[in-house]
Order: structure tokens, then sequence, then C-alpha cells
């Protein structure tokens, strides 16, 4: 099987749903100019006269303007933007890193991510994140969902999206799941609020900028797994970061997970586990990948709540530990892959 979409995406382990690659149509959600200079500013930490002066000594960053004149930007040139803002911050002279960058792209060579938090937000900022996320619960929990998309509207023109992931979606998650099991709120609400934020992180996960040219990643829940989560925003983080994946979804039999790892002979693959059951299920794993254990090719990675708040259960689980938290996960397995690659490791 060739992959030649950057997300392919597989419901009740049965049906597989190609995505076709936004960048081979209409949809080049990541060439499109979307974000004005101010809102560029603040999503990358370099001023917006910085920002004009570079494109008239370097002709750098590329923009596109409205009729009226104003300034517009992509999410490609967001990423080049903080690849050098990366590298000046490193010491390099804004000259030099603008060269750096545009010879890796001429060689055809991956631009070394920045890291996705580069520092906690500050007060004020974390302040803003933590009040766009109690009006994204509490329009959740009250069913408007025109309300939570006029929220997430707000807040992604304003922060970046691995911060709205980070600082909004998770903790919103969070909430949710513990309203519902300390009785606070319905089956049907919780339903619909997972759902929603659900739909979100896939279709983030499908508008990622144009991916590498490497084997995707398979992300998977153990057998039994409901909760899928972390696993979604994993995913969409990763393709944020170029990297192509390949989204499975909740409770995959082991078999069949075995069966497509084979079929399509990704880079790596993440399996997340939450409570015994699942994990108890999981160390399995080289029983019917026996190849990918013997050899650590593909990388085989793990995590999940009880390995992170029961570290014993890590001592059984053959393959990679991802860490306690979602951005210790994202950078390890960013770590993995690029060097699973053959890339340059991370600074």
């Amino acid at each position: 099987m060739v992959l030649d979409s950057a997300v392919w995406i597989v419901l009740d382990a049965e049906v597989v749903y190609k995505v076709r690659s936004y960048w081979t149509g209409k949809e080049m959600a990541s060439e499109d100019p979307l974000y004005n200079i101010g809102v560029v500013a603040r999503m990358t930490g370099i001023p917006v006269g910085t920002l004009r002066v570079w494109e008239r000594r370097y002709d750098f960053p590329e923009s596109a303007r409205t009729p009226g004149g104003h300034r517009l930007y992509s999410e490609k040139e967001v990423m080049r933007l903080r690849w050098v803002k990366a590298r000046i911050d490193e010491g390099m002279q804004t000259g030099q890193a603008i060269r750096a960058l545009q010879h890796a792209e001429a060689e055809g060579r991956i631009p070394e991510p920045a890291p996705l938090l580069q520092a906690p937000p500050s007060r004020n900022v974390a302040a803003s994140l933590a009040a766009f996320q109690a009006r994204l619960v509490e329009a959740l929990l009250d069913h408007d969902l025109g309300k939570a998309d006029q929220a997430l509207g707000e807040v992604m023109a304003v922060f970046p999206l691995e911060d709205v992931i980070f600082h909004v979606v998770a903790p919103v998650l969070e909430e949710i799941g513990e309203a519902f099991l300390d009785e606070r709120i319905s089956i049907a609400t919780e339903h619909l609020a997972t759902n929603y934020l659900r739909h979100r992180l896939l279709m983030w996960m499908h508008t990622g900028p144009p991916p590498h040219t490497t084997a995707p990643t398979v992300l998977a829940c153990a057998p039994g797994e409901l909760h899928e989560g972390s696993l979604l925003i994993l995913g969409t983080l990763l393709r944020r970061q170029g990297w192509p994946v390949a989204y499975l979804g909740q409770s995959l039999p082991l078999p069949d997970l075995a069966a497509f790892v084979k079929d399509i002979k990704p880079l790596a693959v993440v399996l997340v586990a939450m409570t015994e059951e699942p994990a108890r299920a999981l160390r399995e794993w080289p029983r019917w990948m026996p190849a990918a254990a013997r050899t650590g090719r593909p990388v085989v990675a793990y995590g999940g709540h009880i390995f992170a708040h029961q570290p014993e259960w890590r001592a059984e689980m053959p393959g990679e530990y991802l860490g306690d938290t979602l951005q210790e996960g994202v950078e390890a397995l960013t770590r993995i892959l690029r060097s699973a690659a053959g890339l340059l490791p991370e600074r």
C-alpha cells in the first residue's frame, strides 16, 4: 500500500478513509494567505517593525496583499519565520539564518522545527487563554455550539494553534471528562462536547502543512481503549510539524494493527492506554509484531495516563516511553522520528 496523503484515518478498525492530500488540489490551506501582520507578530514573537524591515532587506518572509494593501501571511511562512527566529535566538545573524533556511529548502532537507512551546505563557497570556478555556467549557455544557465556534475562532485569531491546543483544547477535554466521571454532566452532554472537540482536532490534523517525504507514523489506542483525546492531540501536533500520520483511533485489535503496519511500513507506531485492562492487552504487541520488537523498526512507542501515574507499568511494557505529559510526548516523538528518518537531531 502506498500512502500519498498526509493523513489516513481508520474508523471501527474496518473501514479505511483515505483523506486526499489538501496540497494536491484547491484546498492548499498551508499556502493560503490567512494571517495579518499583527497576528503573525504574536504567533512568532517577531515585532511588526522587524517583519517589515526583513521583507525590504531580505525579501523574506513572503506575503500577499489585501485590496487595501495590508500584508497577509500563510501557515508556511509562519513556520519559516519560527525556524529563522529559533536560529537567531541561538546566535545566528539574521541574514545567515534566512540564508540557512533557503539553503536547506533548496536541498530538499526538512528544516528543524522550533519547539512547540518555547516557554510557559506569561501571566497575562495564561490568563487570556484560561478565559477562552472557561468560555469554551461553558458553551459546550450549555450545548451551544455556535458560542463554542465563536470562542475558538477568537482565540485562534490571536494565538498559535499549538497554544490553543495545549492551553485551551486539552484542558477542556480533561475538564469535560472529569465532570462526566463525577456525574455532573450527562452521557449525552459528554458525547456532544467530546465529539465537537474531536472533529476540530481531526480537521486540524487534515490541514497541516505539506507533509515530509517520509513514511507515516501510525497512531492507535490499545485494545479496549476508547479514550483517544491525547492521541488526537498528538496526531494534530505531529501534522503541524509536517509529519504524515495514519490515525487508527479507538480500541484497535493487535492482529489488525500488525497487518496494517506490515502493509504500510510506517516510520513509527504510537500506542496509547489509559487504564489497566487496555495496558495489559497492549503488553502483547511483540507477539503480533515480532520483527519490530526484535529490530526496533518501526519504532514502537507508547504513553497514557496509567504509565504516567503508575510507573511500575512501564517496566512491563516493551517499547519507547514517550513521557508523562503531552508536551514531553511530542518532543520525544519528534526526536524519535527525526532519528528514524535519518535527519539531523534537534539542537
